[in-house]
């Protein structure tokens, strides 16, 4: 069985962006951007900084880790990382409800 089937019917994630940035770690560290030591060093990091939490944040803190990793190991600056932020969130304003959310290409 594939380490990421669950073998349960129900969805992994709550939201498509939570797989995107999932799959997303798992390509980069595939392609050597970074080692399995350093992504548990961010990902710790960010769950320390957001502090006591119910799991609900766990997704955005690793979202966090996976930007400040790119930014760190200068795959992307800040610049680029916030006008793509910017691009997802008019897309996703943009996009009716049930939709599939998608960006222009870049």
């Amino acid at each position: 069985m594939n380490p990421l089937e669950t073998g349960v019917a129900e969805p992994v994630f709550d939201e498509p962006w939570q797989a995107q940035a999932f799959a997303l770690t798992v390509q980069l560290h595939r392609q050597g951007a970074f080692t399995w030591t350093e992504w548990a060093r961010a990902l710790s990091a960010q769950i320390a900084a957001a502090g006591p939490d119910d799991g609900a944040g766990y997704c955005a803190s690793w979202l966090a880790a996976l930007e400040s990793l790119v930014a760190a190991k200068g795959l992307a600056g800040s610049a680029e990382l916030a006008a793509r932020k910017a691009a997802w969130d008019e897309a996703y304003r943009a996009t009716p409800h049930g939709r599939p959310v998608e960006l222009p290409a870049t």
